[in-house]
């Protein structure tokens, strides 16, 4: 496995981890959490890399997103 392979499976393991938390925390349905996930644009911050954001810790990910886009919950 060369490494675009290796980060493509770690970033689908995030997201998989930071979508269950999100409807954890906010008790709503995985489907609810996923569309909030997908809709937002720390969704494209992780999938493009930027400042290295995929590499913090789901639980900090999941923070950032309700404190960045509250709306995305309402």
């Amino acid at each position: 496995m060369d490494g675009e392979v290796l980060e493509r499976v770690y970033q689908e393991s995030l997201e998989e981890r930071l979508i269950a938390y999100i409807s954890e925390i906010n008790e709503i349905s995985l489907e609810k959490a996923m569309k909030i996930y997908y809709s937002s644009r720390l969704a494209n911050k992780i999938h493009n890399g930027e400042n290295d954001i995929q590499y913090l810790d789901y639980k900090v990910l999941a923070d950032i997103l309700q404190k960045t886009e509250p709306e995305l919950f309402s």
